[in-house]
């Protein structure tokens, strides 16, 4: 599955545990990246600095769904089961 341009939801539900430019304790889930831009693009993609777990990140459709609102609803559900 490729990512559905416009979507955002990897950069919203998710937390990030490693230091992103301008986010140096990560953000916590549910929190939008500083990065993603009003056109729900990342503004960090293809950078040097795009922290690798963002990096590492494989649209499928169990954790994106088939819409934008069900992509934040399933990442925010896998967030919240591997929680430590």
């Amino acid at each position: 599955m490729n990512c559905r341009e416009g979507c955002g939801a990897c950069c919203i539900a998710p937390s990030i545990s490693t230091p992103i430019p301008g986010m140096p304790n990560g953000k916590p889930a549910g929190e939008r990246c500083i990065h993603l831009s009003v056109e729900l693009l990342c503004g960090l993609f293809g950078q040097p600095e795009r922290p690798a777990v963002c990096g590492a990140f494989q649209a499928d459709v169990e954790v994106c769904g088939s819409r934008r609102e069900e992509a934040i609803r399933l990442l925010g559900w896998w967030e919240q089961m591997t929680a430590a």
